[in-house]
């Protein structure tokens, strides 16, 4: 059999049926902890003698049964050598950041990011001393710009929540390749269906699986996914907690035994083990589920979008669209070539009136939710500016494009004459 396509990965990679019961859907193993077979079975669990798992768990804190297929398929997915799930979408941003930076170090990460995540780099990483570098990313070399010797990754989103600019993947990885810093690419709103990162020379990917993967709003989770591509080794003075004995872990030395897969490794050994934000079995079995549906949906969500953004983009009281397939020059052949030609799921609207027009159209839809979250089935709006980035910097913030009247629409699956009547209706209001 060749090479399987997406589709049929979201289906069946990891564990085919349960070989206790023979189960075809995995089983919640809602367990806290696992049987030893002996004194030295345990004993090789903890010196990770065995570091894929294939002869035992330790503790559900660092790996479960239910959650290790959800990994394995995210793996499978992205193309990488291994994946850890987490609690949710920023304990995999913090994790995959922390994993390699120390108090003094920092990072070159694109402005154009989650709320959250710009919160989280710009205030809560500079009180560990981690220095988030932020540059416009419309230019690839603003990266290179940005890099000494205590740089130790690039950080973006594929599809940036909520300013929707395609990220240069291919054009940063290069300039990462080049200088011995890798890439990491929060891959949330493309999902593997629209753009695999690691095909274009990224290196790490993070996902908030709380949002397209599972699909329905029922689960808050995370993934960090490893390409195993990028040479830690070759790059031991840029890495030294990679590359020199680790004291937190037994004093391995994490890239000497364990090659390619030393990032994930220590992530799942270090960080996870000592932060503790694990994903429950339960939310690994929901995001089991919602990742066989994924392809199917997130065809209906970009179909759904690409006609909203059409329709706004020739109303009278809108001041512009943001959405990748109405983008010019560059904006436009990145979205061309890193999301597969369905330009994603959600449509960015500039609403005139500032920030009241914006809030008002909002609270007119009658049929959208008004929510924080994004990547539902049902369709949402928020207004930017008075929630999700209303601790970021006004400077920051506009030129990130979050205008004041900017409005994020998540489209959902409903029928489009539904979604568009509903738009509508809230316009004619202002």
């Amino acid at each position: 059999m060749s090479h399987p396509h997406l589709e049929t990965l979201a289906i069946h990679a990891g564990q085919k049926a349960d070989p206790v019961t023979g189960s075809v859907v995995m089983p919640i193993y809602q367990t806290a902890g696992y049987q030893f077979d002996s004194a030295s079975h345990a004993n090789d669990l903890f010196l990770l003698q065995d570091p894929k798992g294939k002869h035992g768990n330790v503790y559900s804190r660092m790996g479960n049964p239910t959650v290790d297929n959800f990994e394995a398929r995210m793996t499978a997915l992205d193309g990488g050598v291994g994946a850890v799930a987490l609690a949710s979408g920023m304990t995999a941003v913090s994790y995959a950041v922390l994993n390699v930076c120390r108090a003094g170090d920092n990072f070159v990460t694109s402005r154009n990011l989650y709320g959250g995540v710009s919160n989280l780099f710009q205030n809560i990483f500079r009180d560990f001393g981690i220095e988030a570098r932020f540059v416009d990313h419309d230019d690839p070399e603003n990266f290179r710009k940005a890099v000494d010797d205590k740089t130790r990754l690039f950080w973006g989103e594929t599809l940036p929540n909520p300013g929707l600019n395609v990220f240069p993947v291919g054009e940063v990885a290069k300039i990462g390749n080049e200088l011995g810093v890798p890439l990491m690419i929060d891959n949330t709103c493309a999902t593997p269906i629209l753009c695999r990162p690691f095909d274009h020379g990224a290196h790490i990917t993070v996902y908030s699986a709380t949002k397209y993967i599972g699909g329905h709003g029922s689960s808050i989770g995370g993934v960090v996914v490893d390409s195993g591509r990028f040479d830690w080794a070759k790059h031991a003075k840029r890495f030294p907690m990679l590359n020199e004995p680790d004291p937190s872990y037994h004093g391995i030395e994490w890239t000497k035994k364990f090659g390619n897969i030393a990032y994930i490794l220590k992530l799942r050994a270090t960080m996870l083990r000592d932060l503790g934000g694990c994903m429950a079995p339960m939310n690994g079995f929901l995001f089991n589920q919602g990742l066989e549906t994924l392809s199917l949906r997130m065809k209906k969500h970009c179909d759904n979008a690409s006609q909203v953004a059409r329709y706004l983009a020739n109303h009278p009281k809108v001041n512009f669209v943001r959405y990748p397939g109405l983008s010019e020059g560059n904006e436009k052949k990145w979205a061309d070539a890193y999301l597969g030609g369905m330009y994603g799921p959600m449509v960015g609207v500039d609403i005139k009136g500032g920030v009241p027009g914006g809030q008002k159209f909002v609270e007119g839809l009658k049929m959208f939710y008004h929510v924080a979250n994004i990547g539902d089935t049902r369709s949402m709006a928020i207004h930017p500016a008075s929630t999700t980035h209303s601790q970021v910097p006004s400077d920051m913030r506009q030129k990130a494009g979050i205008t004041d009247g900017y409005v994020r629409m998540c489209i959902g699956i409903e029928h489009i004459d539904d979604i568009l009547a509903d738009m509508d209706a809230s316009l004619a209001k202002l």
